[in-house]
């Protein structure tokens, strides 16, 4: 074999490991895939927390996993999601998703309403859904919210049957009037629960101004336990991740007797409870979650745009009834099980109301 031809097979070996390099690094990032199954296809455009936040979008992305294994659809050809790093990524990752063929696309969070607003606009032939927010006056619109409080208001129950301290807390993400639902009911949960022991339990509540910033959760959740606090329910998002590590920082050191607990939220966060005691015993600090069934309407929702009967226009609710939102029994006792499946039967008989916001 000559110089020449060693030199230029050489050359053509370099060319084809780039390109296998190149290729490999595009196939990790999601969202670039257009979707042959055009008219039955869906995707999900997250905040910056991504699909795998422990919370809210991954709940979402749950229902979009059931939805492709039911129709047989793969990821990236018939159902995917786009992640967004911050908010100027949600225009460009509505445009990308209705570019690539996606027929019915779902914003997740109250962050994203004006994105989906000017992506249903400018595509009026696609479905569009916004969740935990409500758009009014565009047919190709579904607006999904979720009535949290009743949920919350139950896992106020649960504290207020499990406290030893008689000190509970509430943190939550950025303030709006979507988390005030969240500890609103939360509240009255726990005053209701209170005074059915007849006993008195305070409520420290706090906000830690985004959900992202799992440092500043962290702070808030090690003063409350500091100041006596056995119990904090979270709905913060990916931030909430630092309360549920202070809470397993706090367990480690101390004796069963002195546990804290945390109650999550979106969905079933019992793994993250997940701990060595003092003893070296294996132990779990998730008291319950506070469910919001995501899973189901996102999987609904493309059902029904599936048989050609998406829900353009129409406001969904998704209450206590037909467990739209729930609570896990998780660790609780059977006295404050009791407790909450009787205030669950209430709330849908309409003998209790719960509060949609904070006073």
């Amino acid at each position: 074999m000559n110089k020449k031809l060693r030199k230029l097979l050489s050359l053509g070996a370099v060319v084809a490991s780039l390109g296998l390099v190149l290729t490999a690094c595009a196939g990790k990032k999601q969202g670039n895939s257009s979707s042959k199954n055009t008219k039955n296809s869906i995707a999900l455009i997250t905040d910056s927390n991504g699909v795998d936040d422990h919370s809210f979008n991954q709940a979402a992305w749950e229902g979009f996993k059931n939805y492709g294994k039911e129709h047989n659809f793969k990821q990236g050809n018939g159902y995917q999601y786009f992640q967004s790093s911050s908010a100027a990524d949600f225009t460009p990752n509505f445009n990308q998703a209705a570019k690539s063929g996606y027929q019915t696309i779902f914003g997740v969070g109250y962050m994203l309403t004006d994105s989906v607003k000017a992506a249903a606009k400018k595509n009026p032939k696609k479905n569009f859904v916004i969740i935990d927010d409500v758009i009014t006056g565009q047919k190709n619109v579904t607006s999904v919210t979720f009535m949290s409080n009743q949920s919350s208001y139950l896992a106020g129950i649960a504290a207020a049957y499990t406290t030893k301290t008689n000190k509970v807390g509430f943190i939550g993400g950025a303030k709006s009037s979507i988390i005030d639902m969240f500890q609103a009911g939360f509240e009255q949960g726990v005053k209701d629960g209170a005074q059915a022991l007849h006993k008195k339990i305070a409520v420290s509540s706090q906000y830690i101004g985004n959900f992202t910033s799992t440092d500043k959760a962290k702070s808030i959740a090690q003063s409350m336990y500091a100041d006596k606090a056995d119990i904090i329910y979270q709905a913060a998002g990916n931030a909430g991740n630092g309360i549920f590590q202070e809470a397993k920082d706090y367990n480690q050191t101390r004796p069963s007797e002195q546990k804290v607990w945390v109650i999550g939220v979106d969905v079933d966060q019992t793994s993250l409870g997940n701990y060595k005691a003092k003893g070296g015993q294996k132990a779990n600090f998730t008291l319950t979650s506070v469910l919001k069934g995501l899973n189901i309407a996102t999987k609904t929702i493309s059902d029904q745009a599936y048989e050609g009967k998406f829900p353009g226009g129409k406001h969904l609710v998704y209450s206590l009834k037909g467990n739209g939102v729930s609570l896990t029994k998780g660790q609780l006792q059977p006295k404050a099980w009791a407790a909450v499946q009787k205030a669950k039967q209430e709330i849908i008989a309409g003998k209790i109301k719960v509060a949609t916001a904070t006073k």
